[in-house]
């Protein structure tokens, strides 16, 4: 059938993206949970902003070529929802921006795979909108009644360059840093933002659990 998407083959490689040092360096130091993927793991910082996200995933994934790699994006986010707290988790249903809409893969997966790396943390599931700056009150209150329930400047345009190259499975993980009852002075501060910054270190054996899953048999 048009249109339908080829599994991924035995060494599927990973892409995870991030926007910010602090986010790579956590997740480079994170614990790894022992197993590793099916295939070879690249951890990019792409800078902040959309348009550096759509070149540096262009420019990784023409790299490593086209067909096959999982892309994840993750780091941190802000969070629409009144009771959000700083170290929350925030898997995408979909991502959303200008260019448009990308459903992600796998969601549920990766949230039971979340619940199990980051026990005791709440995990929120549904449409992640990008934006092209730092977002505040009213414009977090607009956001949030397109039914967004997280908003950062990378994911939508990362995940939306990945599979405009190719055919392959994306996802979105975030960590809240920054949400109504708790906004910080800026999103590059992770003041008060300790326990997102843990929880970040904690993630990689869920996005390692997830990408192996892309290999099960689809029934």
């Amino acid at each position: 059938m048009g249109g339908a998407q080829e599994p991924p083959g035995p060494t599927t490689p990973l892409l995870i993206a991030c926007a910010l040092g602090i986010e790579r360096f956590a997740l480079r130091t994170g614990r790894s949970g022992g197993v590793p993927g099916p295939g070879p793991v690249s951890i990019i910082r792409s800078g902040m902003g959309p348009r550096a996200a759509e070149n540096a995933v262009r420019h990784a994934l023409g790299l490593r070529g086209a067909g096959g790699t999982a892309v994840i994006a993750s780091g941190f986010c802000a969070g629409l929802e009144p009771g959000m707290h700083p170290g929350d988790l925030v898997v995408a249903e979909e991502t959303r921006d200008t260019g448009g809409t990308t459903a992600c893969t796998g969601t549920g997966l990766l949230v039971d795979a979340l619940v199990r790396a980051v026990p005791g943390r709440t995990v929120h599931t549904g449409p992640l909108t990008g934006s092209g700056n730092v977002v505040r009150g009213p414009e977090r209150a607009g956001l949030r009644a397109t039914g967004a329930i997280a908003v950062d400047m990378e994911s939508a345009a990362t995940l939306r360059t990945a599979v405009r190259t190719g055919p392959r499975p994306v996802a979105a993980v975030r960590v809240v840093v920054d949400a109504p009852e708790h906004e910080l002075v800026r999103i590059g501060t992770v003041r008060g933002g300790i326990s997102a910054f843990r929880v970040l270190r904690a993630v990689l054996p869920a996005l390692h659990e997830w990408h192996r899953s892309l290999l099960l048999p689809r029934r």
